[in-house]
């Protein structure tokens, strides 16, 4: 049995639901510290939080990761104890075997696998740890990233292990992500019997002329690198449930996916500018998940790609798809940074699993890329 699969079950077997940390921050500080490697715990309220470094000086290489997992919905429908990892058929079972413990295990085992091989390496090798990627990941890698701007220290490569690949092993890393932009808008009008609609301001009828323009807006073309931004209604809800009562409000909460052809500013203004022609009255609050973040070219695109190539045989496919990470924090630093990972087929399911073979082929590509960038 791998190292790897060893510490992947070992993972899977502590309860992290998150904000919880389960130890596993314990466990990986643990076994890191015994080969030299300095560890800084930092917790925010409810958030444990892991900073563990080898080296001194020259340039730093991070993995960044989460120990929390999301819930596991119903119990009796899993296959396997979500929270007792399990192998059946060359796949291990367990909540967070994909997302992200197996990748977790894979860039701890790499760490130790070449300090062990080179403990006076070029550079510095951290791992960035968090117990709050699942949830509102507000006291988790964000603040961690504000510990490190106030004490000077600068990520120069990062590869964050969430599951990025599709069909096999490393056929897509992501270069990037799209801006995440979210509005809560709140339509008022006049309740009041549907009998007499002269008496009442019926916010549904009004909402739809500019519920009809705003969903048909071309927002951009996108670019190279990043699809067109898209609009989203998320959840709309008026009324009270009663057949004979015209509502007093419409609320609508609606999402932006957004490219770096458009800002967070012209996207708030444009959609004042549409509400501003109809004549309701209405209140609209914002809120900014994460700026879009793009890392081109460069040593560690051209390490990753490299190491692809020589362990899985493909040439991978860089994409900036899916949804947001804690990649949204670390990149806008100056940071180049990827994201490469196991399949992502399975991920908050009902019985997530991981191929067994997947996780030392991806330890290897990660020591790979270590050897190419920490290595004079």
């Amino acid at each position: 049995m791998s190292d790897t699969l060893n510490l992947t079950k070992e993972l899977i077997n502590r309860k992290s639901i998150t904000p919880e940390d389960g130890g596993c921050q314990k466990l990986i500080s643990e076994r890191l510290k015994r080969l030299g490697f300095k560890a800084t715990h930092l917790r925010f309220d409810d958030v444990d939080n892991l900073w563990i470094t080898h080296g001194n000086v020259g340039p730093l290489f991070a993995f960044a990761g989460h120990t929390d997992v999301v819930p596991t919905g119903p119990i009796e429908n899993w296959e396997t104890d979500p929270f007792k990892a399990e192998v059946i058929n060359g796949m291990l079972f367990g909540r967070g075997a994909a997302d992200m413990k197996g990748g977790i295990a894979a860039m701890v085992i790499a760490a130790e696998k070449f300090v062990e091989k080179k403990p006076n390496h070029h550079g510095i090798i951290a791992l960035l740890i968090t117990s709050d990627e699942e949830g509102p990941s507000i006291n988790g890698t964000r603040k961690v990233i504000d510990y490190l701007n106030k004490n000077n220290i600068k990520i120069d490569w990062c590869v964050v292990g969430e599951p990025s690949s599709d069909k096999q092993l490393a056929d897509v890393i992501r270069i990037g992500r799209r801006g995440s932009l979210n509005g809560m808008l709140d339509i008022q009008g006049t309740q009041g019997h549907v009998a007499y609609p002269d008496a009442a301001d019926n916010p549904i009828h009004n909402a739809s002329a500019f519920l009809a323009e705003i969903t048909s807006l071309e927002w951009d073309q996108g670019n190279a690198s990043f699809p067109a931004t898209t609009f989203q209604i998320s959840n709309l809800n008026a009324g009270m449930g009663a057949e004979n009562v015209i509502p007093g409000s419409l609320k609508l909460l609606f999402n932006f996916r957004y490219s770096t052809e458009t800002t967070e500013e012209e996207l708030q203004a444009k959609v004042a500018d549409i509400l501003n022609k109809y004549s309701f009255n209405y209140n609209l609050e914002w809120k900014l998940s994460g700026l879009p973040f793009l890392t081109e070219s460069g040593k560690l695109v051209d390490a990753t790609c490299n190491a692809i190539k020589e362990i899985c045989g493909i040439e991978t496919t860089c994409s900036t798809g899916g949804g947001t990470s804690d990649g949204r924090f670390i990149a806008p630093t100056g940071t180049e940074l990827i994201e490469l990972g196991v399949i992502n087929e399975s991920i908050h399911k009902i019985n997530e699993c991981v191929k067994v073979d997947d996780l030392e082929k991806l330890s290897i590509i990660y020591h790979n890329i270590l050897e190419q960038l920490l290595i004079e």
